[in-house]
């Protein structure tokens, strides 16, 4: 029986990419280990509130080690602690709990650390080590314009990055293009691997129709129903749905109606912007929970994902929200510019112009505006990609991975 260690400094217990995959893997026969940090990133929850070093929660099936680290509220200097927290204690963590030696050890960065981390532990248990990449560091830093790229710090970054694809045995890229970044890096290109995000879909519709979100919005039958759901930060760029819900407006599509469910340290603002300028097609919703997220999608007329127009997404995209979104069944408009496009791929919704506020206005228009059977086609698309991304699927390609 293979033993799998999973490093996924944010990962959570029940839900989300690892612990999905993990049950996947387990239902093969494989035995899996998640080792994640104590702080759950976005709620400000910390598991471990006492003296104990480690908190585990094994289910018979996926063992989950949280290891302790500081909590943080911001970008700055706790959660750069936090980090390291996580990165140096994982380490101890691997001699506490490596009685059973893994056979392959799998790094996940949402930090490169991680990634060191990961290739140590890797080393001293003589366990293969593959590495994740969800994140391009520091090529996203850079291309955001939030580290200069000839800065001591993205040089750090890039040394690091390439010391870790060289050193790995496999490299798994949860964007399309990573397979192209790697051969542009000059290396060995042949041992990277595309493994994108993904939805179980079982989960998702069995929420779907047992947790209906009680919203009159969502029920209105005089309305086209644009709905967003997820995080509203600087990544998210939502100001560019505010000022196209404007445009709309304006051009008086009176029946049109945006509908965002999330929060973050920009919805207050945004909120503030939309009540300023009049907008009565404009809704902020607040955070719910995740069980209510497939229902309320289900219910919308199109989802819709926005972002910064950059040249990182050359690449191709990996949001966990792009995947709920098609199994939700409606077509996705976007304003992400990117390569492999997935949209674009399955026929299952539109991509528009990048930081064009009228180019979004104008692909919403033209949903409101589209024949039954052409919506009809990009719903039955939307549900087709679905399949193509259910956890399930993406298992087994990690067991291809994990077994070439």
């Amino acid at each position: 029986m293979r033993h799998i260690w999973i490093l996924n400094h944010y990962a959570t217990y029940g839900y989300g990419r690892h612990y999905k995959l993990a049950q996947h893997l387990a239902m093969k026969g494989y035995r899996v280990t998640i080792f994640a940090a104590s702080t759950q990133h976005g709620t400000g929850r910390n598991l471990i509130l006492g003296r104990e070093n480690y908190r585990v929660i094994d289910d018979g099936s996926v063992k989950c080690v949280f290891v302790k680290a500081r909590d943080y509220s911001t970008n700055g200097w706790d959660r750069l602690g936090n980090m390291i927290d996580y990165a140096l204690r994982v380490i101890t963590a691997s001699r506490v709990f490596g009685i059973e030696k893994p056979n392959v050890l799998y790094a996940s960065s949402v930090h490169p650390l991680t990634w060191l981390s990961g290739y140590f532990i890797a080393k001293r248990l003589n366990a293969r080590f593959i590495a994740e990449t969800r994140d391009l560091w520091p090529q996203t830093l850079v291309d955001m314009g939030r580290l200069r790229k000839d800065s001591i710090m993205a040089r750090l970054l890039y040394m690091l990055e390439r010391f870790i694809y060289s050193r790995a045995d496999r490299l798994v890229f949860t964007m399309p293009g990573g397979i192209d970044y790697v051969a542009a890096l000059g290396l060995d290109h042949s041992k990277a691997y595309y493994i994108n995000n993904g939805v179980d879909l079982e989960e998702f519709h069995r929420n779907k129709s047992t947790y209906t979100f009680l919203d009159e919005d969502l029920d209105s039958q005089d309305t086209f129903r644009v709905v967003y759901t997820g995080s509203m930060g600087y990544a998210n760029a939502l100001q560019f749905i505010v000022e196209s819900a404007e445009i709309i407006q304006r051009r008086g599509f009176e029946k049109i109606l945006f509908l965002l469910y999330g929060d973050g340290y920009q919805r207050r603002e945004l909120q503030e912007v939309a009540e300023l300028r009049g907008l009565t097609n404009i809704c902020f919703k607040g955070r719910v929970e995740r069980k209510y997220i497939p229902n309320i999608l289900s219910r919308s007329h199109l989802n819709i994902i926005t972002g910064r127009h950059i040249s990182l997404y050359r690449y191709g995209i990996s949001l966990n929200k792009l995947f709920e979104y098609l199994a939700s069944g409606r077509p996705i408009i976007s304003n992400l510019e990117c390569g492999y496009d997935l949209l674009e791929t399955y026929q299952c919704g539109i991509t528009v112009k990048g930081g064009c506020p009228e180019a979004l206005a104008d692909g919403i228009i033209k949903f409101y505006k589209m024949s039954p059977k052409d919506y009809e086609r990009f719903c039955r698309n939307a549900s087709l990609a679905s399949l193509d991304f259910d956890f399930g699927v993406l298992a087994d390609k990690l067991e291809e991975v994990i077994l070439g």
